[in-house]
């Protein structure tokens, strides 16, 4: 997309300082711009790459004043990082609409899938029977989507994912890679007569509500009987396992290699920090924070706990704690060598 800086700025309603028919053609780190790219300084750490930059245009904030002579065009916004998000959100608009080409003749789409307005349908791709795929949604090659899921509107389905039969994905989400939505559920059952573990049949699915995204190789089980649910808003790092009848409340945000098991129930406005473990059955209040590698195995049933440690525990207490454990074999030495005097004045 090529466009110059006062139309730019009136679409994200920035004030223009310097030369308003630059035109701008693609974002870029400020360290890295080139001629006709825009970058932005919100982190003052950063500040000494404005001086040298060869952007021809800066988001920078309304109180910002240069120390030094700058050549880029400055557009002055509210919110810099803000702005950041949705002018990304438009570039990466325009470059879906660029390579939208309707249905590859590679793709195998069965007769009575229903397809919105604007669908885009890649190489190898495949949707089954009774699938449906909402408007201006873009399903990139290699792709599976199973008999009766149902896909919304302007969603982005990255190459490899697989949608399994009667799965639900609303509205404005990404799937990235290698997702998987709808395996079956780790539901075994031990027979005390032969010791084999029996599989449960898993016959629910998953049900995920708009603006999820969800990052590449996350797992999401379908649910045993009803639904696993993920709920609007929610936000998955790479590497993610959701278990089965699993929800996650609006709004919450995971880590990278977390791993949820069977029926835990997660608030909204969560933070989960990378490698949790969170147990079945658990409850996590709203507004939970769990820091990296720590375990939660109990009910959380105030809001906006922080929580740390495996098993977890308050956060502040855990500081505490490994303060005094990461001591203890200097400490320990120390009691020995104390003892042992000890011993030798009662000998004497």
């Amino acid at each position: 997309m090529k466009i110059s800086a006062s139309k730019l700025a009136q679409m994200i309603g920035a004030t223009v300082e310097g030369d308003p028919d630059v035109i701008i053609s693609s974002p870029a780190k400020i360290e890295e711009a080139g001629p006709g790219s825009i970058t932005f300084l919100a982190n003052p750490a950063y500040e000494h790459h404005l001086y040298n930059t060869r952007a021809s245009a800066v988001l920078v904030s309304l109180d910002f004043t240069p120390r030094e002579a700058i050549s880029p065009t400055l557009l002055r916004v509210a919110d810099v990082y803000g702005t950041v998000s949705n002018l990304l959100a438009v570039y990466q608009q325009d470059e879906a609409a660029q390579t939208r080409r309707a249905v590859s003749a590679h793709a195998a789409v069965e007769h009575t899938v229903q397809l919105g307005d604007n669908v885009r349908v890649g190489k190898f791709s495949v949707v089954e029977d009774g699938a449906s795929i909402g408007k201006g949604t873009v399903i990139l090659d290699q792709v599976y989507v199973g008999p009766n899921v149902s896909i919304g509107k302007n969603c982005v389905v990255y190459p490899g994912v697989r949608i399994l039969r009667d799965c639900v994905v609303g509205d404005d989400c990404i799937l990235h890679a290698n997702v998987v939505i709808g395996g079956d559920g780790f539901g075994f059952a031990p027979d005390p007569e032969t010791g084999r573990y029996n599989k449960v049949p898993q016959i629910g699915n998953v049900v995920i509500h708009d603006r999820v995204e969800i990052g590449a190789s996350t797992t999401i089980d379908r649910a045993t009987m009803g639904s696993t649910v993920i709920r609007s808003g929610v936000k998955l790092d790479n590497l993610i396992q959701v278990a089965h009848n699993v929800e996650i409340g609006e709004n919450t945000v995971i880590a990278a290699l977390a791993g949820i098991a069977g029926s835990a129930k997660i608030g909204k406005n969560c933070r989960i920090g990378g490698q949790v473990g969170i147990g079945g059955h658990c409850t996590l209040a709203d507004g939970t924070q769990v820091q990296a590698q720590s375990g939660v195995i109990n009910n959380i049933t105030k809001p906006d706990a922080k929580l740390g440690g495996s098993p977890h525990m308050h956060y502040p207490d855990y500081l505490r704690s490994y303060a005094v454990f990461k001591h203890l074999p200097s400490v320990v030495a120390k009691l020995k060598k104390e003892i042992a005097e000890l011993r030798s004045q009662i000998v004497k």
